[in-house]
Parts: structure tokens; sequence; C-alpha cells
């Protein structure tokens, strides 16, 4: 059977207000990765997501990288919310869920929200379990798609390949983890702090860079406490 597909998302601000998320934190993009811009952030920092173009040899580190881990094992935390993505295209909103799943402790929701809702409701759940509980989950899929088509640019087709994969950075117990729906599992990237994060998770981010050193396709958006 085929796997479900959903409309490609932009990294549109606006779709987690739409799911029910308190703007108290706010995602926004990082202009450059010098110490002068990143400086620019607010702060603190929660999360960070990285949009990066999926090319042959990201995928053949990728193979690597899960055979090295497999092999000699990958030490994550229980009080890591996984989710892993079995819908095509819903990498924006697997990197969402993974920002926010992982900082419930600082962010607030509205009563009636969808996102805290499926967080309730899959916590006790394996990442395998999560993937098939979202497939289901009519509330995300609507909003998704009707942020996908308010992006900036025209929407594509829900059968147009796309390159581009959202994953994210999160400080769980003192470890940064890379969340990564299509890995078979979290990746322990050393330790971090609430005060590093940014700055530990774009050190991570300038490797992705230098894989494809040719390739200008990469965004960063950090999750910050709104400073006003």
């Amino acid at each position: 059977m085929d796997s479900p597909r959903w409309l490609p998302l932009e990294s549109n601000p606006e779709f987690v207000s739409c799911l029910g998320m308190k703007p108290s934190w706010q995602f926004g993009d990082v202009y450059g990765l010098d110490p002068e811009l990143l400086s620019l952030v607010p702060r603190p920092v929660c999360a960070v997501l990285l949009l990066f173009p999926v090319t042959e040899k990201y995928e053949a580190f990728k193979q690597e990288e899960e055979e090295r881990l497999k092999g000699q094992g990958h030490g994550v935390s229980p009080d890591v919310y996984f989710i892993k993505q079995t819908i095509g295209n819903a990498c924006g909103t697997i990197g969402l869920i993974h920002a926010v799943a992982n900082n419930q402790a600082h962010l607030q929701f509205e009563a009636d929200s969808p996102l805290k809702k499926f967080l309730d409701q899959t916590a006790k759940m394996t990442p395998e379990e999560r993937a098939t509980f979202l497939e289901k989950d009519e509330s995300i899929r609507v909003t998704h798609e009707s942020s996908a088509q308010e992006g900036q640019t025209e929407a594509p087709s829900l059968d147009e390949k796309v390159n581009l994969h959202f994953i994210a950075f999160v400080n769980v117990g003192g470890q940064l983890y890379e969340l990564d729906g299509r890995k078979p599992f979290p990746v322990v990237h050393g330790k971090t702090t609430e005060d590093t994060l940014l700055e530990d998770a774009v050190e991570v981010c300038k490797v992705f860079m230098a894989r494809d050193p040719q390739e200008v396709r990469f965004t960063i958006i950090a999750l910050s406490k709104d400073s006003f």
C-alpha cells in the first residue's frame, strides 16, 4: 500500500498558531552563522529546525551513520519524544512536532489545541505508533495542507518530488539530539545547555553544509521566547 502524501510545507510560522500553540514562543529565521548574526536571534532558544537538500552525498552519509550507530549503540534518553515519518512531504510537520513535543515544559497551548491533544494522546506510544496515529489525525493534516497552500510560493502538487527535508535539534537532559523522522532513531551530538543550544545546533548544521558545498538551499529556524 502506498504511503499517504501531504502537500509540501514551507517554513510558514503561522502554522504553529493554527495548531494552537500560544505565541509566547515564536519560530524565526536565523540569517547567518557567524557570532554577530547569531547574537540577533532572540533568547532563550529551545529548538532549532534545519531545512536542507537531500542529495546523493547526504543519503550515502545517512546510510553509513545508521550502520555505525547500530553497531555501537546510540544512547538515547527515554525522555526524548521521537516520531517516525511515514507520510510523504510531512517533514515540516514532523520537525515541528519534534521541536514542540520536547519542550512542553516551556510552551503554552490553547485549550482546544490539536497539537497538544496529539502529544497527549501519543505520549506513551512508540515512534512507529505515533506515525500511524498522525496518518489518521485529520485536524493536523487539514491545518498542514491549508498552511502549505498559504505559503509564500505556489504550492507544488501532492505527487511532486520534493528533495528538501526538515529536521529538529533539541536539548533533552543536557544532550543535543538531532530528530529526523526518516532515521530509525534520534542522533546524539554531545552535550548542550539551554544557553548554548543555538550555537551547538549551528555547529552540526555547518557539517551538513560542508557535506554539500555546492548547495545553497539551507534554512535554519530557531524557536525562541518572544521578547515583546
